[in-house]
């Protein structure tokens, strides 16, 4: 019998969390949908997995047996796709490097000069991912190596090195009232009441991050707007369904007319990492991209304070 791994992770997921509700919202999916995959899933097998209540979902007895498998099973599914994934694009002499958008900036050239000095025949294939998957495929084993911003979700599970920090800043529409005030940083206590545009929920704490969940002191986070797209959330933030926070280097990346982009006080800064298996750490040439990151990947001005006229997509008016 084959069964569908998909339906296998969507067991797991129900298993785990013990209701569909919650393993609906850990996996991105609605709940009707869940439901009839685990019936699906179900129906294949010829047995109930679960006893459904009120109080949630408990595992039978055949369930139980299931569930003590599956999770190794997958596991050993999603290595061998590793694997040989990656067998190919060694035989093509191909390092694939995922990113997200705003992640090493003015360093990646560089960076990738670095390398194929380094490894004469290579090439480094940038691969970008959205911001639903912020490891940019690196957990998912589609790339060998990764330029992130942490913290991402199955950060503990891998290794990172940190490249460089950079402020966070806040993106607002050009017609908010904060939009035009003078130069000084925003002090973030003062938004806490504002709309953000967020990432997707499964992103776990990278959306917490990116909302200030830890600077807020338990203030509840209103969302205007739910987006994984660099131009879905400029025009979110352009057409006032929410502000947010962004690296200060957004400033330079993503300037767009209805959107300005101001310092703000009272959180911390953003830090960008190069991530890899720990399986790859002797592989030769995933520690020669990680030397070249480590080596070269020094954004000049990444720590620096910059005036908001010389990075803020502001109107004329504002620029005095």
């Amino acid at each position: 019998m084959d069964v569908d791994t998909r339906l296998l992770r969507y067991f797991v997921a129900v298993a785990e969390e013990g209701t569909l509700t919650r393993a609906a919202e850990r996996l991105y999916v609605s709940q009707p949908a869940l439901t009839k995959q685990i019936r699906q899933l179900e129906a294949q097998l010829g047995v109930r997995l679960f006893s459904r209540s009120r109080s949630g979902m408990a595992l039978t007895a055949p369930g139980r047996t299931l569930a003590g498998r599956v999770p190794a099973l997958l596991a050993d599914w999603d290595r061998a796709l590793r694997d040989t994934r990656g067998e190919a694009s060694r035989a093509a002499r191909v390092l694939r490097v995922g990113f997200l958008a705003s992640a090493a900036n003015e360093a990646t050239p560089r960076l990738v000069a670095e390398f194929a000095r380094r490894r004469p025949g290579w090439r480094a294939e940038m691969r970008q991912a959205t911001w639903a998957d912020p490891s940019a495929g690196l957990t998912a084993g589609t790339v060998d190596v990764a330029l992130l911003r942490l913290p991402f979700p199955g950060q503990d599970a891998l290794r990172t090195s940190v490249l460089f920090t950079e402020p966070r800043w806040i993106a607002l529409p050009t017609g908010h009232p904060l939009a035009d005030r003078d130069r000084g940083p925003l002090a973030f206590r003062d938004l806490l009441d504002e709309p953000f545009v967020a990432a997707p929920p499964e992103t776990g704490p990278w959306r917490d991050h990116w909302l200030a969940v830890d600077e807020r002191d338990g203030h509840p986070v209103r969302v205007g707007a739910v987006t994984d797209q660099p131009d879905d959330w400029l025009n979110a933030i352009a057409n006032g369904y929410g502000i947010a926070l962004a690296p200060a280097s957004a400033a330079r990346f993503y300037a767009r007319p209805g959107v300005v982009y101001r310092p703000v006080s009272g959180v911390s800064p953003s830090q960008v990492a190069v991530a890899w298996a720990s399986a790859d750490d002797a592989d030769p040439v995933v520690r020669d991209f990680v030397r070249c990151c480590t080596d070269h990947a020094v954004n000049d001005d990444a720590t620096a304070t910059f005036p908001p006229e010389e990075y803020a997509a502001c109107p004329p008016s504002s620029r005095t």
